[in-house]
């Protein structure tokens, strides 16, 4: 029995399959894929009675398991699976003895809870790694952690199917639970040990790291395990964590564009700022300088601003710079001289040009001056008492 409802949701990617295999003819497997809720369980029991009992516990576990990943609420479903095969089989539903492993999971962002009863595993592939989360409630488990006898050997154990812990044998029986965090980029599986007993692990984890699609992955798995003989039914659920990976992308997205936004006003104030400084230094700002030997007046201020000339002609004068004193003569033939306004280069020229006219009023006055000194240089002294042409003639009478 399998429920989908897509390939991906939430804050995972999932794929599943399961197979009858090569030797049974039933498939005694059921799982339930409705995220963040996966689970798998294998029935037992025989005549069908083993696919009854694993259908009740994976209705019983999806719809009583819990939203979000809470451990003991899950747990608790599984126990309602439990007495539920129990109730069924007294009820003539399937038959007496009937039951079946459950190993159900939870995976929500960052955070993995199992419930676990049988040997239906759970494996985590961890940077690369396998680890296996559960542990099995079997006869050969009980014998591998005694010392009794090794791994190998209990792949080929005479009683390696005998599980010392199912649903619907026991009303008290309950579930090992497991909280595990995890990271996005691992990869959870959830499988039958029709898979685990035909696979060893180094062989699963291979196909977990190749495998990059879940789906092909889950397929891929199943098909190893019935090609190297496929002597029980198969059931395979692969989950991708991508936990807190999508949260944080969207975060990181908002974050830029609100980045993005707050750059795109910054720039939008500065090159407003920019604008009005411009504006203000073109009208609030001038400038004299020599032109074809005249001073003239600029609006704004000399060269360009961000690629732009920051300053406009109003009037070249009747000013010759020679004219000037030779401090600021040189200094318009050199540079510039900057006022506020317009109005005060107009009113520094017109010092310009009083001072020039006098200069040239004292010039005039000096040379009129000049002038006339020479002239009085050259008459006769009206003071005189001496006439030359009324000179006394030698021997004249006194």
């Amino acid at each position: 029995m399998a429920r989908l409802t897509g390939r991906k949701k939430a804050n995972s990617a999932f794929g599943s399959r399961t197979d009858v295999g090569c030797v049974r003819e039933h498939n005694e497997d059921s799982l339930v894929v409705m995220p963040p809720l996966y689970a798998v369980c294998d029935g037992m029991g025989g005549h069908a009675a083993g696919e009854v009992a694993s259908e009740i516990a994976v209705d019983v576990i999806a719809k009583n398991a819990p939203k979000h990943a809470d451990a003991s609420a899950l747990g608790q479903a599984v126990e309602e699976a439990n007495l539920a095969i129990i109730k069924a089989a007294r009820e003539g539903v399937g038959r007496a003895g009937m039951g079946c492993t459950a190993t159900a999971a939870i995976l929500e962002k960052d955070r993995l809870v199992i419930a676990q009863v049988g040997d239906s595993r759970a494996y985590l592939l961890h940077r690369g790694k396998l680890q296996q989360l559960t542990r099995d409630h079997s006869l050969v488990a009980d014998l591998i952690e005694a010392g009794q006898i090794t791994e190998a050997e209990a792949r080929v154990h005479p009683q390696r199917s005998v599980i010392t812990r199912a649903l619907g044998s026991d009303p008290r029986t309950c579930p090992d639970l497991f909280e595990i965090n995890v990271e996005a980029g691992d990869r959870l599986l959830l499988c039958s040990d029709g898979l685990s007993t035909m696979l060893e692990d180094n062989q699963i984890e291979k196909i977990l790291v190749n495998a990059e699609d879940p789906q092909r992955c889950a397929a891929q798995l199943v098909n190893e395990a019935i090609g190297l003989g496929g002597y029980d039914n198969v059931t395979v659920i692969v989950v991708d964590v991508t936990g807190l990976a999508e949260q944080h992308r969207r975060k990181m997205t908002r974050r830029a564009r609100a980045t993005a936004i707050m750059l795109g006003v910054l720039l939008v104030g500065v090159l407003a700022v920019c604008a009005y400084g411009f504006n203000y230094l073109a009208n609030n700002s001038a400038y004299l300088v020599e032109e074809n030997g005249k001073v003239a007046i600029y609006q704004g201020v000399p060269g360009e601003l961000f690629g732009f000339s920051a300053h406009k002609l109003v009037r070249a004068t009747d000013v010759a710079v020679d004219d000037l004193q030779p401090g600021t003569a040189n200094r318009l033939r050199e540079e510039v001289i900057k006022v506020d306004s317009v109005d005060a280069a107009e009113r520094l020229v017109k010092e310009y040009e009083a001072e020039i006219a006098d200069r040239a009023k004292a010039d005039a006055d000096a040379a009129a001056d000049a002038a006339a000194a020479s002239s009085a240089a050259g008459e006769p002294d009206a003071g005189s008492d001496r006439d030359p042409a009324g000179a006394s003639a030698p021997g004249a009478a006194r």
